[in-house]
């Protein structure tokens, strides 16, 4: 029994003694690879920084430009981590590495397309940027105010204040109205002018109401564009400086208030939109149209008497052929 325990001994203190000299022989090696690692790592942090200012210039979605710091950080990182193992003889387990990371990645990507298909678009609309914050835009069928732009979805306030969360997808793939970006915005409005009013006078009160106003820039178009039943559809339309909704909706109302005012004025009343049609007689499918009955006389006229004989006559005829 002392044999083989002596035996054990030995063997243990053998592999030991191994041990002990593989790791001397691979001290220079370790000493090496841990160097690298520290060079690498100071490397990724300069690169780091290097990437979050070059990426801030074309993008202010700071989440963006976190990400895509970060990103060159970890390949960075990686890069050093492989070339350390590499330098330790390690390169079986590189491989397996790599192998398992693309095993992952694959299997993540077919489970989250549809994450990944908003986290692209949004990547892709905080470098683009067809619309910053603020902006008053439409999409979707959406109007509303940008408030946010994350990477998965972005945030738009509606003129009633409702919060509209869309994934980004949807806003990549969908028209955007952009009413912010040109700085001015061209309002338009319809009158209709009745066929009785001289059309060039109404122009000209058109154009003189909206002449003095501030709210205005540029030119002012008037002009006729269809004729209707009762009336003519009379356009005005002039550009005003507005980059909110409710910029654009103040100076509509007081080119409206001038237009109202200038057209009483002159005399020239504005039509109803559906104008009141006069009562008429009513057809019954059982006889002729049916008349309306006048309105009784009152009490005391002479016509009340003649109404009442009117009515008793036949009740006296009848009497007599009986």
């Amino acid at each position: 029994m002392f044999i083989h325990i002596d035996q054990t001994w030995d063997l243990i203190v053998g592999k030991l003694a191994a041990w002990v000299r593989e790791t001397i022989l691979l001290l220079p090696n370790l000493l090496l690879a841990v160097m690298v690692m520290v060079l690498f790592w100071l490397a990724a942090r300069g690169v780091r920084e290097l990437v979050l200012r070059l990426v801030r210039r074309i993008s202010r979605n700071p989440q963006v430009n976190e990400l895509a710091s970060q990103s060159f950080y970890v390949a960075v990182i990686a890069a050093g981590l492989f070339s350390s193992l590499g330098i330790l003889g390690l390169d079986r387990a590189v491989t397996s590495l790599l192998a398992g990371a693309g095993i992952v990645g694959l299997a993540l990507s077919l489970a989250f397309q549809g994450i990944a298909a908003n986290f692209i678009a949004g990547v892709y609309l905080s470098v683009e940027r067809p619309f910053q914050i603020g902006n008053l835009i439409e999409t979707n069928g959406i109007l509303g105010t940008v408030q946010h732009v994350s990477l998965l979805w972005t945030e738009i306030r509606s003129p009633q204040g409702q919060v509209v969360l869309l994934p980004n997808k949807k806003v990549f793939e969908d028209v955007i109205t952009n009413f912010t970006a040109s700085g001015k915005r061209r309002v338009d409005l319809k009158l209709k002018v009745a066929y009785e009013v001289d059309l060039a006078r109404a122009r000209q009160v058109a154009s003189a109401a909206l002449a003095g106003a501030t709210f205005r820039r540029g030119e002012i178009e008037v002009f006729y564009q269809e004729p209707g039943d009762s009336a003519i559809d009379l356009v005005i339309a002039f550009w005003i400086e507005a980059t909110s909704l409710a910029e654009y909706q103040a100076a509509r109302g007081a080119a409206i208030e001038r237009l109202k005012a200038a057209f009483d004025q002159e005399g020239m009343p504005l039509p109803n939109a559906k104008p009141v049609e006069p009562a008429a007689t009513v057809a019954t499918a059982s006889g002729p149209p049916s008349v309306p009955e006048p309105a009784p006389a009152p009490a005391g006229s002479a016509e009340a008497p003649a109404a009442v004989a009117a009515e008793r006559e036949p009740e006296v005829v009848g009497s007599r052929g009986r």
